[in-house]
């Protein structure tokens, strides 16, 4: 079956405060004991939530199909990685302890997914000894992977994996000194997510399993490793970095970083982490995080995670963000200078509730990750920000995902979607994400938003540390808040929002008088009426521009393309956002002036986001098939290899 790969929207913009802040040995003893206050209390509610979710896996077995592992028969509970990294082979070698509990009494092995990692051997501890075991790898499945199936002897609950990644490894990116910013050092990082964590760690790949996890990272000495657990700002280049990670996360959530990496404060407990080039612009960027922080505990309860760090990562990176806990993975192309992009960290953050504190227990159940963060995002910017720009964001949502289930398979366009035999990746669209921050948007507007706020809340608090079904959250949702308020809300409604393809008739249709003002003058513009120079671009933002960019008609002439280009200089926009919109009017409508800036963006940035609509407009000609084909066979080396699976459909 032809893949169908579509692309995670998250549309930017904020502005936001100015000012940084370096750390003090002060600053950083408050952190140390703020951090240990942390671990304990979010210890303990792991435990907790770990019998509610052993009731769960026994009642969806399997809950998970995009896993081999044997959920229903062990709990995974800890991992310990001991790993060199290796730049000459591309590859991460030594071991995984794996930590688990039986869940039934007669259990004979355990089961767990590996894709292109060749083991070595396992051993399993048994009277706290290392014995050898018998192990099978079995042949490869283009979506799943291999399974890999350990004997277990009695008694047995931790065993030991030693093995290596290969250099196709589809959750590993290795990029040489030339693909980097400061050209002196290569650097690697992860991207597990959806089921790549399988591709550098034998595990339960699957977001219903919660593990914690220690690691032991060897090195170059003069590189630094960070990851998604304790990264100590202060942590000095030895080769050799320990990390723990108290909370249990699902696998997905597992990161490694490794480069020439830097790092700047800006709050007692948020700062970046960047090659040394981009280091302070990605700090002057990004500097109200803190506030965000704030703002999201003042909504929604306190942050559980210690520390909330940034990692820059290069333009290769194929997403705008991943949501790895303690440290975010951010896309450089957000640093615009003038923080018009920045609530994609507004998003990345809202997922340390929603997401990585709540998370969906497997892909059919995506949209409670996705919707719910979308839905967080969108309050954190109207807190911060105001009610208008927040409208601003919606409606560019709206609108997007308007135009995506046109595109789309009508099977997913489904907030619950069915991805049997299908790789998760596929179902990557604005769907989970734009639809299901509407369905919550329109639950705001059924309840209100105080009573809503308190319901997210609790709910947040509930299935802390928990991984959890759709069904889950209709029956707590049908619990804490259609029963409560009866009358306002159907079962029906709810079911027709979750399991019905396309949009509901219902769905809320966000407007901004923002864009009203700029649908009017561009109509004016289009008829005649007012120039260019009158057309009041000034004080535009960044949304009133792709606002107007994206409604454009897609047959403009040649000479009014110019015009605009003289009088806007949007072929040389800086903002990555802006610039793609331009670019890709200028393909639909013919203006070639673009191609040379069209070859460089390309070539220079790797966010599936940005760069794959290009190619597959580009294809929709001859001579631009032609062009595609050419920049491609250059760009592909340096992008990610979730980016090559998809542009390797599209580019033929």
């Amino acid at each position: 079956m032809k893949k169908h790969q579509y692309l995670i929207c998250s549309l930017a913009v904020v502005t936001a405060l100015a000012g940084c802040q370096q750390e003090s040995e002060d600053v950083a003893e408050k952190q140390q004991a703020a951090e240990a206050a942390s671990t304990q209390v979010d210890t303990k509610e792991v435990v907790v939530s770990k019998v509610e979710q052993e009731e769960v896996r026994k009642a969806h077995n399997p809950i998970d199909d995009h896993t081999y592992g044997n959920l229903h028969e062990v709990d995974l509970k800890h991992l310990d990685l001991d790993l060199t990294v290796d730049f000459e082979a591309k590859s991460l070698k030594g071991y995984v302890d794996l930590s688990f509990d039986r869940l039934q009494d007669e259990v004979s092995e355990l089961i767990l997914d590996t894709r292109d990692i060749n083991v070595s051997k396992v051993e399993l501890n048994q009277n706290e000894q290392w014995v050898a075991g018998e192990f099978e790898l079995a042949e490869k499945d283009e979506v799943m992977g291999s399974k890999l199936t350990i004997q277990l002897e009695d008694g047995v609950n931790k065993v030991r994996v030693y093995y290596a990644t290969q250099p196709q490894a589809s959750g590993l990116q290795w990029l040489t000194p030339e693909q980097t910013d400061g050209k002196k050092h290569p650097f690697m990082y992860s991207q597990a997510q959806a089921i790549h964590a399988r591709s550098f760690v034998p595990v339960q790949d699957s977001p219903a399993v919660r593990i914690t996890y220690n690691a032991t990272i060897r090195t170059p000495k003069e590189l630094l490793a960070v990851m998604s657990a304790h990264n100590e700002p202060d942590t000095e280049l030895d080769g050799e970095y320990h990390f723990e990670m108290p909370q249990a996360i699902p696998t997905y959530l597992i990161a490694i970083g490794v480069g020439d990496l830097k790092f700047k404060a800006m709050s007692d407990r948020t700062g970046v982490y960047a090659e040394p080039a981009i280091l302070d612009a990605a700090v002057a960027e990004f500097d109200d995080t803190e506030d965000m922080v704030k703002v999201t505990e003042d909504l929604y309860g306190p942050y559980r995670w210690g520390r909330y760090d940034l990692l820059i990562l290069p333009p290769a990176f194929p997403y705008g963000g991943m949501e790895n806990p303690r440290l975010s993975f951010i896309t450089p192309t957000v640093i615009a200078g003038d923080k018009s992009l920045v609530n994609l960290i507004a998003h990345e953050l809202a997922h340390s509730w929603s997401g990585n504190l709540v998370t969906n227990a497997n892909w059919h159940d995506f949209w409670l990750n996705e919707g719910f963060t979308s839905y967080v995002e969108n309050r954190i910017m109207e807190e911060l920000f105001g009610r208008e720009r927040a409208l601003m964001e919606q409606s560019l949502a709206v609108q997007d995902l308007r135009q995506a289930v046109q595109d789309l398979p009508e099977e997913y366009t489904v907030l619950n979607v069915d991805l049997k035999g299908a790789d998760p990746d596929d179902a990557f669209s604005t769907v989970p994400y734009t639809k299901g921050q509407m369905f919550l948007v329109w639950l705001e507007e059924k309840f209100g938003r105080e009573v809503f706020d308190a319901f997210l809340v609790k709910y947040f608090d509930h299935f802390a540390f928990q991984s959890i079904t759709t069904e889950q959250f209709k029956a707590y949702l049908k619990e804490n808040l259609l029963n409560k308020h009866p009358d306002i809300v159907s079962e029906e409604e709810i079911n027709t929002w979750i399991h019905e393809p396309m949009l509901p008739e219902m769905m809320p249709n966000p407007t901004s008088d923002a864009f009203n003002i700029v649908d009017a003058k561009t109509k004016q513009l289009l008829s005649g009426e007012i120039t260019l120079a009158e057309l009041g671009t000034k004080e535009w933002t960044v949304h009133e521009w792709l606002h107007f960019i994206n409604n454009l008609p897609t047959n403009m002439s040649n000479d009014d393309m110019m015009a605009m280009d003289a009088e806007f200089k949007l072929t040389e926009s800086t903002n990555n956002e802006i610039a793609h919109a331009w670019l890709l009017l200028s393909l639909r409508s013919g203006y070639e002036v673009v191609m040379p800036r069209l070859e460089n963006y390309l070539i220079s940035i790797g966010r599936r986001k940005l760069i794959v609509p290009l190619y597959k407009q580009l294809m929709e000609t001859e001579q631009g098939a032609e062009f595609a084909k050419r920049v491609y066979k250059v760009a592909r080396p340096g992008y990610h290899p979730l980016a090559q699976a998809t542009l390797d459909e599209v580019v033929k």
